[in-house]
């Protein structure tokens, strides 16, 4: 497979045209961010194990029925993924009370409501990411109301295969944002990662957080929480 030119970078990867049209290459940085960039920084071997943890799960879901991009791991930091067009939206889905959340409905984190929340953001930074509805994403003909059903049903099968394994794992999956993109063919599938970068982690037992909650809020050890996540995860 030959790397080629760049073709986009973003705050945590970079994505490398190949010999084929319909593959890719992507490249995760050690760059940090947070609060839609105003907060910048370097967490040291990130990019490692964000790319390592993703390829895993990638897996994982693909094995519990959930499509994906994901090919092949290339390299520590590398990754062959089928080329998709993202949609414009982002999918957090909620299990328990953290963030903004807290902040928007009034509850204090850790609270746990009957039944989890998937809310979806208009991927778009100048605009910082806004809150949008289903009635949005359909009237901006971001996605068909097909797709919006398929994704949303993939969204709940994926938290409970992942909740469950991060549950043997010592770890409460808090909540997670995901995102999907289309197939040459139409055919929407789980792109971009899934690791400390994009999930709230929480220690089963202590509470202590394990995610990039670290680096947002300055609690220090940051690189010491993505290596436990790995550790744990891949018993390394």
């Amino acid at each position: 497979m030959e790397k080629r030119n760049q073709l986009y970078e973003g705050k945590a990867k970079k994505v490398y045209a190949t010999d084929d049209a319909e593959l890719v290459i992507v490249d995760y940085k050690d760059d940090a961010t947070a609060f839609n960039g105003v907060k910048r920084g370097t967490i040291e071997g990130k990019g490692v194990i964000n790319n390592r943890l993703t390829n895993f799960f990638m897996q994982l879901l693909e094995k519990n029925g959930v499509p994906t991009h994901f090919v092949r791991e290339l390299s520590p930091r590398e990754t062959l993924v089928r080329r998709v067009h993202i949609i414009p939206i982002e999918v957090i889905v909620r299990n328990v009370v953290a963030g903004s959340l807290a902040k928007r409905v009034g509850k204090p984190e850790g609270t746990r409501f009957p039944r989890v929340i998937l809310e979806y953001s208009y991927k778009d930074d100048e605009l910082g990411d806004p809150m949008i509805n289903r009635w949005h994403a359909l009237a901006m003909e971001l996605a068909t109301e097909e797709e919006l059903n398929y994704i949303d049903a993939l969204c709940f099968r994926i938290n409970d295969v992942l909740s469950a394994f991060f549950k043997e794992c010592g770890i409460d999956l808090i909540d997670f944002k995901l995102e999907f993109g289309r197939l040459a063919d139409g055919t929407v599938v789980l792109a971009d990662e899934i690791s400390p970068d994009t999930c709230r982690f929480w220690d089963s037992v202590t509470g202590e957080k394990l995610d990039k909650d670290r680096f947002r809020r300055d609690l220090g050890n940051v690189e010491g929480a993505y290596q436990e996540v790995l550790r744990r995860v891949l018993g390394e």
